[in-house]
């Protein structure tokens, strides 16, 4: 349920708070009051494009926030633990949802106050809201919408996750062969072209950081003679002179030992010259071992040359180092091995991807004889729906459309993840008329009654949702807008609905009444939004029986027409 939607600077609303309930949620007011402008920014709140045209003119950001409590809800927790955004503690999921827009075009969206990407907005949308705006009736000709609605008044629920675990089954399968086939294809060439990598590498017998000690040790080599110098400097300096390091260091421990003798306080210093004097001897041995062991070998070093080409043409070849090179070996290897057993895996799989088959085929095929059984009872509740909302001679069908032979090749052409049919929705709204494509016969206000009808025929979600309808009364009027106000009231009795009216018929269903204004404030126009009580309400629906003039006749009516509710 949204309880709580925040606009900021967006179109002609500045700022504004709404507040919604449970049940039935009716907007009204006059035309052009900004009542859509509600609805698309709860559009753009769930994923709808937010160019930056939307942001209030003289603005620099503009904002939507939504707040939806929704109860225990399963499919919503597991996007928002594979999102990392969290969720609310205790049974129920509370999500708080924040879009943000600048004027040169950056915009954020927040998830529980973590940033988010659109694409999780977008995957929650379908669980959180369904918005049926002016226009929007397209949704309803798009047959895969019919199969949807059809799934959801059977309650096919557990077979479709059958038929979808089934058909991932036999689709991994079925890449698997056919990339096996395209491997036999190209069995030969790519069995010479591993076998020579393999071989390549193998022989190179490489490991990890050998080209770093090669490079350290034709260092030395390359510069011996600057290291012998050195070595020898600092070794004679260090010991074997007789006025070295190590000596001078020796007889100023003497003397400061003796001092210590007549003062105290050099006592402390012993200890830190003795330490000094182990680790310069410690040194010149170092010094000295480093110093026999140095020798040029020519030979060596051409061989450190070669092995070091060897590396880099390797390196280059397979990856840029020698961790890339040894992990290319380890695939090249396994490549190797499943091209060598090519034939016996693809027997393998193709032995399983039939089992695959004929299982998904069982699954789909039980999901289309649910399907058939349950269209004559979706084909009446429609029809008795429709004749509710004064077509009384509407005529309706849900046609399923399968493969006939299902054993034959072509047929996997048309498996998906909800089975392997086809449903499409027809319609005549006329006494005699045949009945064609919902898409090609319905009319605005045919689309509007008709989607309503689909809605409350269906059976509702197992987790309500948000449903918007803006102007679902285009077209219609009278007692056609009364039949309509039912059904929306019976739809809000699983749902919450939001609804953008003009029609007083209508509006007397409200649980909860808001009234939308445009008013003039410091120059600039101001979107407003007021929870009507009872006494408003009637003066609301009485504006909307006669327009402008109120009478107290129109104000009668109201309450009579309030009192009936």
């Amino acid at each position: 349920m949204l309880a709580l939607l925040n606009i900021s600077n967006f179109a002609l609303i500045s700022e504004l708070k709404v507040e919604f309930d449970r049940g039935l949620n009716l907007l009204t007011g006059e035309t052009g009051s900004g009542k859509s402008i509600i609805v698309d920014a709860l559009g753009v709140l769930i994923g709808d494009r937010f160019p930056s045209e939307l942001i209030r003119a003289g603005e620099r950001h503009a904002s939507v926030e939504g707040l939806f409590t929704l109860g225990a809800h399963p499919q919503v927790e597991a996007l928002l633990e594979e999102a990392g955004v969290g969720r609310s503690a205790g049974g129920d999921v509370e999500l708080v949802v924040r879009r943000e827009l600048l004027a040169e075009g950056r915009g954020r969206v927040f998830v529980n106050n973590r940033l988010a990407t659109l694409s999780l907005l977008r995957a929650l949308r379908p669980l959180l809201v369904d918005i049926h705006g002016q226009g929007t009736q397209q949704t309803l000709f798009d047959p895969e919408t019919h199969l949807e609605l059809l799934d959801a008044f059977a309650d096919l629920g557990d077979g479709r996750e059958e038929t979808a675990a089934a058909y991932r089954r036999w689709s991994a399968l079925n890449r698997e062969l056919e990339a096996l086939r395209r491997d036999e294809a190209e069995k030969f060439h790519l069995t010479d072209a591993l076998r020579f990598q393999v071989s390549e590498l193998e022989a190179a017998r490489l490991s990890p950081g050998e080209d770093e000690q090669l490079e350290a040790e034709r260092r030395r080599l390359a510069n011996l003679e600057r290291l012998t110098e050195l070595c020898a400097d600092a070794y004679n300096l260090t010991y074997e002179e007789s006025d070295s390091t190590v000596a001078r260091l020796s007889r100023l421990e003497r003397q400061v030992e003796e001092l210590s003798q007549y003062e105290s306080s050099y006592r402390n210093y012993s200890e830190g010259l003795g330490t000094a004097r182990a680790v310069l001897e410690d040194l010149s041995v170092t010094l000295r071992d480093f110093l026999d062991g140095l020798t040029f070998s020519p030979e060596r070093l051409a061989e450190i040359e070669g092995r070091l080409a060897e590396i880099a043409r390797l390196k280059r070849k397979y990856g840029g180092s020698i961790e890339s090179a040894l992990e290319h070996l380890e695939g090249s290897r396994e490549r190797l091995r499943r091209l060598e057993r090519t034939d016996e895996r693809a027997e393998e799989a193709a032995r399983e991807l039939a089992e695959a088959r004929a299982a998904y085929v069982a699954a789909a095929s039980r999901v289309h004889r649910a399907r058939a059984k349950s269209a004559a009872e979706f084909r009446r509740a429609v029809e008795s729906s429709l004749k509710e909302v004064a077509m009384e001679h509407a005529r309706f069908e849900a046609r399923i459309g399968s493969p006939e032979d299902l054993d034959a090749e072509e047929a996997g052409k048309s498996f998906t993840a909800a089975g392997f049919d086809r449903v499409e929705f027809y319609f005549s709204a006329n006494a005699g008329e045949p009945l064609r494509p919902l898409a090609k016969v319905a009319s605005g206000g045919e689309a509007s009654r008709m989607m309503l009808v689909l809605k409350t025929s269906a059976s509702p979600a197992r987790f309500p949702r948000t449903i918007v309808f803006d102007e679902v009364d285009a077209g219609i009027g009278g007692r056609v807008s009364e039949a309509v106000g039912l059904k929306l009231k019976a739809l809000s009795g699983t749902n919450q609905v939001l609804c953008v009216t003009h029609q007083a018929q209508i509006a007397r269903f409200a649980d909860t009444h808001l009234r939308v204004d445009k008013q003039e404030r410091a120059g600039r126009t101001e979107v407003l939004v007021g929870r009507l009580d009872r006494r408003r309400q009637v003066e609301e629906i009485a504006r909307m029986l006669t327009g402008a003039e109120i009478t107290e006749a129109a104000r009668r009516h109201a309450r009579e027409m309030l009192k009936g509710v």
